[in-house]
């Protein structure tokens, strides 16, 4: 089913639309990857001794993101997507600005952490708004699509900041994304419209946002692939939050680290590119169910083998990208079909699932990056443990039934109450 109806002055083509909305999510990406190749330099300015303690920069931006999506969601049903969503980047823009003149480690910590609150509404109002436009397996086709375009961030961040880096401090590169998200913004200023009718929009009132939570956290279907995609989200954050230091001190890429980046990110973006050119034939649930045994099977041969011998790079390389082809598989599906259900509390749901896969997968993330021990065995064994305990949701969800049907359920198939 898919809805072209949306208010305001103008509307988008569809390649627009994706791009637009490709583009906001991004941001979010671009506050991470972009500056992976200035930890070092700030950790030497700001006088930070421990090489581990240097992820804290992202785990701060991390929490700000993922606690902030809960406000997020029940005000843009209750007030629309478009006034939400120029607040936060508003806010974003000031706190990247600010992250330029920050004078110790701890203000930079804080800064990023209102930089994450900022960026929260391009997460969840993004999310909501290809919800309410789409739904079914047209919504899994174009996520994957937005999901495609959004990869070019982490393909092209971390060689931006490494030029970035040749040209200026390490505060330039938050001067960058300072610039970058204004333009951005007044984009969507003029180009996106407004997809919440008014008849639509819940009320903002305690017994109104406790029912839109509690119809988002007793349906278990939704419930269910919402909670994998936090594990896999966080097994993929504790892999992002020590590539630098395995791509540099394991395997001594040095400059080459960002072109190593960015080709295991293009496998991410072509499985997003393959899922929508197939889920409306396959569907959601085979695609993604294959694709988390392969991820758990790759996974545990690479934890497997790493413990025993130091990975030569190109085995390194080949497991870790196969394993990303999956996961490019698995979640921009388990993202679909944990919305499917929610369409009439879509910015709720989406504030529930973000802040679930942000703050559970920051805390997996960072708690798989703290054991970083000089191999890759910790991401190894993150990724393996993440999608086995990914799966046993996917049971639960499918009541212990994998691959699902020929024909994907209808959101009218899930009330809230089914999980009683």
């Amino acid at each position: 089913m898919t809805t072209t109806t949306s208010l305001g002055t103008r509307d988008v083509s569809r390649p627009a639309f994706i791009a637009l909305i490709a583009s906001l999510m991004a941001l979010n990406a671009l506050a991470i990857d972009v500056m992976l190749p200035a930890l070092p330099y700030m950790g030497e300015a700001l006088g930070i001794a421990n090489e581990n303690e240097r992820q804290f920069v992202i785990g701060a931006y991390m929490i700000g993101f993922g606690f902030a999506q809960l406000f997020y969601g029940p005000i843009s049903d209750r007030f629309g997507r478009r006034v939400p969503v120029f607040f936060g980047l508003a806010l974003y823009v000031a706190a990247a600005v600010g992250a330029a003149f920050a004078p110790s480690f701890a203000s930079l910590l804080i800064i990023r952490i209102i930089q994450g609150v900022g960026a929260a509404s391009t997460r969840v109002i993004a999310t909501s708004i290809v919800r309410d436009r789409y739904s079914g397996r047209a919504m899994a086709e174009v996520m994957s699509l937005v999901f495609m375009v959004f990869m070019i961030i982490p393909i092209v961040a971390p060689g931006i900041g490494q030029i970035i880096l040749l040209q200026a401090p390490w505060q330039g590169i938050f001067i960058f994304m300072g610039v970058l998200a204004t333009v951005i913004g007044l984009t969507a200023y003029f180009f996106l419209p407004e997809t919440l009718a008014i008849g639509n929009r819940r009320p903002l009132t305690v017994g109104a946002v406790f029912d839109g939570f509690s119809i988002v956290f007793t349906n278990r279907v939704a419930f269910m692939y919402g909670t994998a995609g936090m594990l896999t989200f966080g097994a993929l954050f504790g892999f992002i939050s020590t590539s630098q230091q395995i791509f540099v001190d394991i395997y001594g890429l040095g400059p080459w680290f960002p072109l190593a980046f960015a080709a295991m990110a293009c496998f991410m973006s072509l499985a997003s590119f393959l899922n929508s050119r197939v889920v409306a034939r396959i569907g959601m649930r085979r695609i993604a169910h294959f694709a988390l045994l392969i991820y758990i099977a790759v996974a545990g041969a690479w934890a497997l083998l790493s413990a025993f011998m130091p990975l030569p790079f190109w085995l390194f390389f080949l497991m870790l990208t196969t394993v990303m082809f999956m996961m490019g598989w698995v979640g921009s599906n388990m993202n679909s079909l944990s919305m499917e259900p929610l369409g009439a509390v879509a910015g709720t749901a989406s504030s529930v699932f973000g802040f679930l896969q942000t703050i559970g997968g920051a805390a997996i993330g960072s708690f798989i990056g703290q054991h970083f021990n000089g191999t890759t065995t910790p991401v190894a064994l993150g990724y393996f443990t993440m999608g086995t305990l990914a799966l046993v949701c996917v049971l639960i969800a499918e009541r212990g039934r994998l691959f699902g049907v020929g024909a994907e359920y209808s959101h009218t198939d899930f009330s809230h109450h089914e999980a009683h």
